[in-house]
């Protein structure tokens, strides 16, 4: 995944507020440290994970002081095995330490996202149904672990409420009926934004249908239920599959027919991939 995937401005300016809340006016502990000193550091990542967050890695630093150096061994998106390294930083030792936490912070949160993605997505090798993100993203993250989710291999869905329709049960609600809602849709949306709809029984997907929905939403439904939704849509519309969707149970969803399948789960609940830092002077 290249670096030039990613907006260079979201990237500062995510890396810009997590140096506020880190270093805030100073490093007062890193003062310790001759301002001349120079130092190397090598990242190592200490298990099986995807690598993903390079943009804001290099940034915390180079906000920091531009003088700052980095060799990497890999790219975002690759496997690494545990006690890989995965670049060695040159540069001021101040700037070094001052920079290391939220650097890692954003290298680990990413790759954990990453990591989990991959694993999705293996799951689904060979089924032809495609891996799709949600908006459930960690507040203020959401272009990085949108970012995070290709790296691992994943498909991004809409970025936020301004470049997609997806009519909810609230919508649907408010609305007086799925035909209305759709209706209205189509009347107030760009032309070439496709009018998604969730349903949450068959008969909810006969109105979606009937209304022209170009995507339905299947939210949670049993695999059964999903083959009827395949058997009775017949190509009308493209089918996303949502909910209680887990590992053990994706390829037996993605085996119904549909789509797409979607899981929030990838990007809301992260576990950050385990990194260290270890500086040399």
């Amino acid at each position: 995944m290249a670096p030039d995937d990613v907006s260079v401005y979201d990237v500062r300016e995510d890396v810009r507020r997590a140096l506020h809340e880190d270093v805030g006016s100073g490093d007062i502990t890193a003062m310790l440290i001759d301002e001349d000193k120079q130092a190397e550091a090598t990242v190592i990542c200490r298990e099986h994970a995807v690598i993903c967050g390079r943009p804001w890695f290099e940034q915390a630093f180079q906000l920091l002081d531009a003088a700052v150096r980095i060799d990497w061994r890999v790219q975002d998106g690759d496997t690494v095995s545990a006690n890989q390294i995965l670049c060695v930083v040159y540069g001021p030792a101040r700037t070094l330490l001052s920079g290391e936490r939220s650097a890692l912070n954003f290298l680990q949160t990413l790759s954990g996202t990453a990591t989990e993605v991959r694993r999705y997505v293996a799951a689904l090798d060979g089924s032809g149904v495609e891996l799709l993100d949600t908006r459930k993203t960690l507040p203020g993250l959401r272009q990085a672990q949108k970012y995070a989710v290709r790296c691992g291999g994943g498909r991004n869905h809409r970025m936020g409420l301004y470049d997609g329709v997806l009519i909810k049960e609230n919508h649907i609600a408010a609305a007086g009926s799925i035909a209305h809602a759709v209706a209205q849709a189509r009347h107030h949306a760009p032309h070439d934004i496709p009018v998604e709809v969730e349903v949450e029984d068959l008969q909810q997907l006969h109105e979606a249908l009937a209304a022209g929905a170009d995507i339905v939403l299947l939210d949670n439904m049993d695999p059964a239920t999903l083959r009827q939704a395949v058997e009775i849509t017949r190509g009308q519309a493209r089918l996303e599959a949502s909910g209680g969707i887990t590992l053990d149970n994706i390829r037996n969803i993605a085996d119904t027919g549909v789509d797409y399948i979607s899981i929030g789960a990838i990007t809301k609940n992260v576990r950050a991939v385990d990194l260290s830092m270890r500086i040399v002077m």
